[in-house]
């Protein structure tokens, strides 16, 4: 729509836009808002037992192909954790793809508060599902930390 406005030179008509009506912004929610909740725990009932768990993670290691799987009983060695896994990858890439997929897996299954620590360099990834414990390495990393012969020696029996 077109206004005409008489000004003040010499009477003539001067065409003239009409104004623009301004889109207003959308407010972006606050941080606490956005902020997704997770799903409550489950209950003791329904949570996997650590045999359970151990059977999940190494269906899934043989999902993804993991090369070299060892677990470790550590039961009377350390209250740590029940087991230790420790798998390879054949790369960085390899590497986080297991350590994500072993994630995905355990917390679809109601395991809670599963800590992971490495993701960014992707060299050596540690899953912690309380009572298991996964390193996940590259081949090379693996050779120069050599966990397995650490945690596999029978401990001493206490006088």
């Amino acid at each position: 729509m077109t206004r005409y406005v008489l000004k003040h030179s010499g009477g003539k008509a001067i065409r003239r836009r009409p104004a623009r009506k301004r889109k207003e912004k959308a407010a972006l929610p606050s941080p606490r808002v956005a902020v997704a909740r997770k799903p409550p725990a489950l209950p003791a009932a329904t949570r996997p037992s650590p045999e359970e768990v151990l059977q999940i993670i190494l269906a899934r290691l043989d999902d993804q192909k993991a090369t070299e799987t060892i677990r470790i009983d550590l039961k009377g060695k350390t209250t740590i954790a029940d087991y230790m896994v420790v798998t390879c990858g054949r790369s960085h890439r390899h590497v986080g793809a297991i350590a994500d997929n072993v994630v995905e897996a355990l917390e679809k299954r109601g395991v809670s508060r599963v800590r992971v620590e490495g993701l960014p360099h992707c060299d050596w990834v540690l899953i912690d599902a309380n009572d298991v414990i996964v390193h996940v390495f590259r081949p090379e990393v693996r050779q120069f930390y050599s966990l397995e012969k650490m945690w596999a020696r029978a401990r001493p029996a206490k006088p």
